[in-house]
């Protein structure tokens, strides 16, 4: 793993500033900018904004300088670059923004969940994902992307899928099913003051379902959110093998070896389930595609094996 900086050429604030990235982990470069001083605001989704003053700072404490090409070639090899479209919807401001026409009153809870979904140690399961999943929801219930709204399916109350959404990577600890119990423990608290319990009930049950994405055959409500939760398994090829970058970068800590055995077993465990997606139109949009390149991927990891 490698600490890289570019040279400072952005200009901001009176001076300019340079771009400190990591080729493989946040969690490595997040230790570095500390241990340089460099504040926690400075992150914006993939890298450190850093001020000229601090560049020689930087380099004297082991970051290696490279050209901006070079930095960006590395940070997208890395899996852990967002690119532009993306980085605008997932800015918090945006989020924000989302978040108060779907649910307005509750400005409190959104800040709360767009402060989750930027901790520092998310790489797939962060902000990206969040408006990913939303934007493929909308496209399931017949909506513009970005635009909040009830859903189409006949028995689900306006706008659950989409809180679900918002809630069911709201704890993101690497506990698979437990971060999900927990997410749903915090939909229950912190909704409580701003639906009916029904409704609440409704969001906690949909948060439930992302646990093993195994919606039972009537629950129209259940097989939304899961099939926009599993949309990037569906995504174009170049897409997906940057979410596959992601996840291994989520996982830097775990030995090589045994980051393949798990992700292996996983790949072959949906690939064996059965349908991946349960809406028709998941099924016609995702469904081929995300069986290539689970395939493809697994296909990778036993030949590196």
């Amino acid at each position: 793993m490698t600490v890289l900086i570019d040279p400072p050429a952005w200009p901001a604030h009176g001076t300019l500033f340079s771009h400190l990235v990591s080729d493989a982990s946040l969690a490595e470069l997040h230790a570095f900018a500390a241990s340089i001083g460099v504040s926690p605001r400075a992150f914006d989704l993939d890298h450190y904004d850093v001020a000229a003053e601090r560049y020689d700072v930087a380099v004297a404490a082991g970051a290696v300088p490279v050209g901006g090409r070079e930095l960006a070639r590395r940070l997208g090899a890395s899996g852990l670059r967002v690119p532009g479209r993306a980085r605008r919807a997932a800015k918090a401001d945006a989020l924000l923004a989302r978040w108060d026409a779907l649910l307005p009153g509750a400005r409190d809870v959104g800040v709360e969940l767009v402060e989750r979904w930027h901790e520092p140690h998310r790489v797939y399961h962060g902000p990206e994902h969040l408006v990913h999943a939303l934007d493929s929801l909308a496209l399931l219930e017949g909506r513009p992307p970005g635009v909040p709204g009830a859903t189409v399916v006949t028995g689900a109350r306006p706008g659950v899928t989409q809180l679900a959404l918002w809630f069911h990577d709201a704890v993101h600890d690497g506990e698979a099913g437990r971060d999900e119990e927990r997410s749903a423990e915090l939909a229950d608290a912190r909704l409580a003051s701003h639906l009916g319990a029904r409704e609440v009930e409704e969001v906690v049950r949909l948060v439930l379902v992302t646990t093993d994405h195994a919606p039972a055959e009537d629950d129209g409500p259940g097989a939304l959110v899961s099939d926009a939760d599993l949309a990037v398994l569906g995504s174009a090829p170049d897409r997906y093998a940057r979410y596959a970058r992601q996840v291994r970068a989520e996982y830097a800590h775990v030995p090589d070896d045994a980051f393949r055995a798990g992700r292996a077993a996983v790949l072959r465990g949906l690939l064996a389930g059965g349908a991946l997606f349960r809406t028709p139109q998941g099924a016609t949009l995702w469904e081929d595609r995300a069986r290539a390149n689970l395939t493809a991927e697994l296909t990778t990891l036993d030949a590196r094996a």
